[in-house]
Order: structure tokens, then C-alpha cells, then sequence
């Protein structure tokens, strides 16, 4: 093998700590030319069941078996030992060397964790040695000529595995619609915010926070959560769903009980496909709601269709129905379900896998949204990489919690520093989408 200055010469992976206090891979790779770049894997909370593998040691006795030590071992020796040498600036090269060690569909003998960090790691340290700010790196490997800042999906209230399940739905989420900036969008957000929190204050509601830094008041009812979220924005001085608009989080997959329908414990009811169908539509007409994730479990193929049809004029979102697979996506296209895909780097465990699944939306006419996951770090790399891809959409968590800032205060810097190809992202809620009214419909 040929060294050039952009090969790899060093990969070091250390044990650290998430925003929940959890153990996570945070990796180092060292170029011949001593650039070098650093990345840490975050961790989810509601995991699809087709997501790459998350490595820990099940010890029970260290960090309630959450221990990452065999996923840094495995970084340290067979992946260090198989990638040294290597060019860095081929990042797909570099996935393919750790995906083919592995040797397992969802990188379960050497952990996702421990390849997704060394993935990143990687695309920072070329980016480093080539002079390129991560976001263009990450452009020119996505082959995307126009990057975009995106628009935020901010979590406002909380409940399902994010908040101990103070309330069924998982989150409820501003966006802020109508901003015509990334740092507009950014501070009505923040509006949003600060009124949904005087208003729990106002109602004797707690305002301890959640996993992701939102609100957990603890309604029984979703509909009382959306009256609170449009009592939010009118308190924030914005209009209801032409400033700001409302996204839901549903995490259905969590909510289904062994019969395959969906128990909504708080609210007391046990729902159907189509019951739950119902719901979400009358939720839809009664309040500013413009995009509605995982409405449907991760394996209710045969229903997600139907949902599609009743409400492809909003945008669905396919989280764990997609887990950020391109084959579950196409899969997704094929049948009409969903007409947009969540994109979690450590659902696929590369960088490259997850490039593909962008491309698999792309292909499928669906839109984007990049996501962080509940256990995070102060690692912004999935800020550069929203923009980058040109996803259009970033859903990071809330406005609370040093993990969180660090990926809104980057994207207020890439905004400052200006994009030369294209702006933001804008209203995306009034664009059509390819998929809305699939075929199968």
C-alpha cells in the first residue's frame, strides 16, 4: 500500500460520556501529514430494530452494563491494524475495510458504535488536511454543489422513552415556518421556547426537562400538549402555522403492545392501525401540524399506506420504519409508505451507508430531515453534515443542554460564514413532494 501525506498513520478510541450520563466510543484518526480529527457515536433511546448494532459490555457491575470498553478495544486493535495506511480522503474505501471486518449486516461483532466513530473521525481528519470546512467536505462527498442551511425541527414538550413516559407522544416540536434565516428560524425557536415554559409555570406544570432538553408537563391527552404548543407560539408573538408550525414525534414502535396495536396508557386507550390513522388525522385538522414522525410502528408495513394516503399532504417521517437503511427506504417508496426520511448517522454506523440512504430519499422523491439522537455529545458533526448534504431539514433536540447548543451555535457560523451556492432551506412546508399521493394510493 502506497502512503501519501492523507494516509491514515494513528486510530485511538476512548471511552467518554453522553448527555445522559452513558458511556459512548469517541474515536481519533491521525493522518501521515498530522492532521487529525475526532468524533464521537451518539446513542438513541427508541431504537429501530433494523439499526446497526450498538457494542456494549453488558457488565453489570460498570455503568449498568452500558460499558463501551470492548467497542474501544476493537477500534484500538482490528480496525486501528486494518486501516492504517490507508488514504483518508477515500472515505467509502475506509467504510468498506471496517464494514467487510465486521462481517455482519448491522455491525454487530465489532459494534457500530465503535466503525461509526472511526467513519466520522476520518471524514473530519481529511476535511482537515484538505483545507476544507467539514460542511464542504461532507458537499463534496455527497457530490452536492449547493449546500443549504436547514431548517430546525425544535422539541418543545416531551414524553414517551425520552421522558419516562410522562406522555404518550415522544415529542412535540416547533418549526418555525415562515423564518426567511437559519438564525431567524434559530431565534423564534427560542420564543417558543421560553412562552411553552411560562405557560407550564403559569399552570402549576413542571418544567424539569427531558433526555433532549424539552418540557415534560405530563398530559394525559396529546390534544392538550398541542393546545399548549399553539398557546406557545401565539404567546411567542408568532402566528399559528404561518411563522411557526407544529411537527410530531410519535415513536409508535414504543407504544406497541404484544398484540400489535398501540396502547396509549396515558390517555387510556388501546388503538388499532386504523384507530390510530383517525387519531393523528383528527389531531392534524384541529391543530398547525405540518409533519408527523414514526405515526406508525417500524413493522406495520400494511398499514403505513393507508396513513400516507389520509395525510401525504403533510410530511410523514420514517424513523425506526427506515432506520436510515436504503433498502428500507426503497422498500418505502415502493409501497407508498411515508414520503420522508429521518437520517441518524448511527442507525446506518458510516458515514458512506448513511450518504447512501440520502441518495435512496433522493431517488424515492422524499424529503430529508438529519437527526441527532437522545444521547449526544458535544460533537456538531451532524450540523455540518445537514448542511453539506443540502438535507433541508435538522432535528437536534431543544434549545437547553451544552450537546444541543453546540450543534445550533455551529449552524449559526456556517450561516455567517455564507454559502455561495444556495441559502436557506426556507419554507419547506409549502413545497410539494414527489411521494404525496404515491401511486399505490
Amino acid at each position: 500500500m502506497t502512503k501519501s501525506p492523507t494516509s491514515i498513520r494513528h486510530v485511538f478510541a476512548r471511552q467518554i460520556f453522553d448527555s445522559r450520563g452513558r458511556p459512548t466510543v469517541e474515536a481519533e484518526v491521525t493522518l501521515a501529514n498530522d492532521a487529525s480529527g475526532r468524533a464521537a457515536a451518539p446513542s438513541g433511546a427508541s431504537r429501530g430494530a433494523a439499526e446497526a448494532f450498538e457494542l456494549r459490555d453488558g457488565d453489570p457491575d460498570r455503568f449498568e452494563g452500558r460499558g463501551v470498553t470492548a467497542a474501544v478495544a476493537a477500534v484500538n486493535g482490528e480496525i486501528a491494524r486494518a486501516l492504517i495506511g490507508r488514504g483518508a480522503v477515500d472515505q467509502r474505501g475506509v467504510d468498506a475495510v471496517m464494514r467487510e471486518l465486521d462481517g455482519t449486516s448491522r455491525l454487530s461483532r465489532l459494534g457500530g458504535n465503535a466503525i461509526l466513530a472511526v467513519s466520522l473521525a476520518t471524514a473530519r481528519a481529511s476535511a482537515t488536511s484538505l483545507g476544507q470546512p467539514l460542511h464542504w467536505r461532507l458537499a463534496d462527498l455527497a457530490g452536492v454543489t449547493a449546500p443549504t442551511m436547514p431548517m430546525p425541527m425544535v422539541n418543545i414538550l416531551s414524553g414517551g422513552l425520552h421522558a419516562g413516559r410522562g406522555m404518550d407522544v415522544q415529542d412535540f416540536l416547533v418549526i418555525p415556518v415562515g423564518a426567511t434565516s437559519y438564525a431567524q428560524a434559530l431565534e423564534w425557536s427560542l420564543r417558543v421556547r421560553a412562552a411553552a415554559a411560562t405557560l407550564c409555570e403559569e399552570a402549576g406544570l413542571t418544567t424539569l426537562l427531558a433526555d433532549e432538553g424539552g418540557l415534560s408537563p405530563g398530559f394525559d391527552d396529546g390534544a392538550r400538549a398541542l393546545e399548549m404548543m399553539a398557546g406557545a407560539i401565539e404567546r411567542a408573538g408568532l402566528r399559528p402555522g404561518e411563522d411557526a408550525a407544529v411537527a410530531l414525534d410519535i415513536a409508535a414502535s414504543s407504544l406497541v403492545d404484544g398484540e400489535g396495536r398501540y396502547d396509549l396508557r396515558r390517555a387510556g386507550r388501546v388503538l388499532d392501525s386504523r384507530q390510530m390513522i383517525d387519531l393523528l388525522s383528527d389531531w392534524t385538522r384541529r391543530f398547525p401540524i405540518v409533519s408527523i414522525e414514526d405515526g406508525l410502528g417500524e413493522e406495520d408495513w400494511s398499514a403505513w399506506p393507508a396513513l400516507t394516503r389520509r395525510l401525504g399532504h403533510i410530511q410523514l417521517v420514517g424513523d425506526d420504519l427506515f432506520a436510515t437503511q436504503p433498502d428500507r427506504i426503497a422498500r418505502g417508496a415502493r409501497d407508498g409508505a411515508a414520503n420522508a426520511a429521518l437520517i441518524k448517522v448511527n442507525q446506518n454506523g458510516t458515514l458512506s451507508g448513511t450518504l447512501d440512504a440520502l441518495d435512496a430519499a433522493q431517488a424515492a422523491g422524499f424529503a430529508a430531515v438529519v437527526s441527532a439522537r437522545s444521547g449526544e455529545t458535544d460533537d456538531a458533526f451532524i450540523a455540518d453534515l445537514a448542511v453539506g448534504v443540502a438535507a433541508g431539514q435538522i432535528k437536534i433536540g431543544s434549545v437547553r443542554n451544552a450537546e444541543r447548543l453546540a450543534k445550533y451555535n455551529q449552524l449559526l457560523r456556517v450561516e455567517e460564514e455564507g454559502l455561495p451556492f444556495a441559502g436557506f432551506a426556507g419554507p419547506w412546508a409549502s413545497r410539494p413532494r414527489q411521494s404525496v399521493g404515491s401511486s399505490n394510493a
